[in-house]
């Protein structure tokens, strides 16, 4: 299927690793140009130079659409002023006309919300709901201006199933869910933009890595014992791939996705077990 979004301009964030990296490679196989961010710029750098070979290998598989696409990178921290308008100022990037803005930041610590204080909370905020609001902000306009826009917020499926150790995220991401439910069915809707959240369950990255050793060290479980009884209690029996998750952004991202908007798309491999 061809997506139909070759050639448009993506703004991935947190897209050095994992499933941010998942989506942009997706975007770039569909012969979308993307400015990745993310703060380590080491990593990043070696995530644009993975991005520029999946190109290359899509072009020569013949499964490339349109002209190479265009890959940029800006190490910042996209939850403040300044990361933000670095994203936007990338030499040879759109500026703020992109055309996709896959919103993403690394989850909040673990642990008892007994041992959070408030500025572990405003910071669980700030990252995980009112930077993907400022992007949005920041965009959404000039994409409804040009008659198409989609905004796919990275979530998890903890704002559908909370997850006990994970409040900073319940909380702070749920916001999100709330604003984008509001924002997503307003005048934009009709001139083209889409704004859906994308829950991912328990994907194989350095995050889910992290939740399992704080699993661990709760339970008194070996990670292994908790890997295997997570993977278990997973109808799919395995954990997901960035590039399953990645696939998905990209579809949601794609013409035909036009009418699909202000959704929470959970991807968990059937873990969920509620009807709605």
């Amino acid at each position: 299927m061809d997506l139909g979004i070759a050639g448009k301009w993506a703004l991935v964030c947190g897209a050095s690793k994992g499933l941010g990296l998942g989506c942009a490679e997706a975007l770039v196989r569909e012969g979308v140009n993307v400015v990745i961010n993310a703060r380590n710029a080491e990593a990043l750098a070696q995530a644009a130079a993975h991005l520029v070979a999946a190109s290359d290998d899509a072009t020569r598989a013949g499964g490339m659409k349109g002209p190479q696409p265009v890959v940029l990178s800006v190490a910042a921290d996209i939850t403040t002023t300044e990361g933000r308008a670095a994203a936007f100022a990338v030499p040879g990037g759109p500026g703020t006309a992109f055309d996709i803005v896959v919103t993403n930041a690394g989850g909040p610590p673990t642990g008892d919300f007994r041992d959070w204080d408030r500025e572990a909370w405003i910071k669980a905020v700030d990252a995980n709901m009112l930077t993907p609001i400022e992007l949005i902000k920041a965009t959404v306009d000039g994409m409804a201006g040009r008659g198409f826009g989609r905004i796919v917020n990275i979530t998890s499926s903890a704002v559908k199933a909370p997850i006990d150790i994970l409040g900073l995220s319940n909380g702070a991401r749920s916001g999100l869910t709330g604003f984008v439910a509001g924002t997503a069915r307003s005048g934009i809707a009709a001139r083209g933009v889409t704004i859906n959240n994308l829950l991912p369950g328990k994907f194989d990255t350095d995050r889910l890595a992290a939740t399992v050793k704080a699993a661990s060290s709760k339970s008194g479980k070996s990670v292994d014992d908790v890997r295997r009884a997570q993977q278990a209690a997973i109808p799919a029996g395995r954990y997901g791939t960035p590039q399953e998750f990645g696939a998905i952004c990209a579809f949601l991202c794609s013409v035909q996705a036009g009418y699909m908007t202000g959704q929470n798309v959970l991807a968990d491999g059937g873990a969920y077990g509620g009807t709605f």
